[in-house]
């Protein structure tokens, strides 16, 4: 599993390079920490990988997970899931939603 944060996540996205943007949280969490382009697949539900894997289109495509901050450890537990299920590129934004608002992103609250 490879690390990424929001600064590497932004210059990959903005040279058009295709990753799947998930994020792993509950479905009541991922409207306060949803990034512009995302998904939910929430951790907690038992078919986890395979939705991972019908989202992005097979296990060798790259995915990019994430969750509320460096201090939440769902995306963490995610990438080692996936990674365990054969998955190849895995990358994991340790810092989330957090770093990625203090980076100067914007989240896409509901309206």
């Amino acid at each position: 599993m490879q690390s990424i944060n929001a600064d590497q996540l932004k210059t990959r996205q903005n040279q058009g390079e295709r990753l799947t943007l998930i994020n792993t949280l509950s479905e009541a969490s991922f409207e306060s920490t949803r990034i512009p382009g995302s998904i939910n697949i929430p951790l907690e539900k038992s078919d986890f990988e395979k939705r991972v894997e019908q989202t992005i289109g097979g296990k060798n495509q790259p995915v990019v997970l994430y969750c509320a901050s460096a201090d939440c450890h769902s995306s963490t537990k995610a990438a080692k899931r996936l990674e365990e299920s054969g998955f190849t590129e895995v990358m994991d934004f340790e810092g989330g939603a957090k770093e990625w608002e203090e980076q100067g992103g914007h989240l896409a609250h509901a309206s």
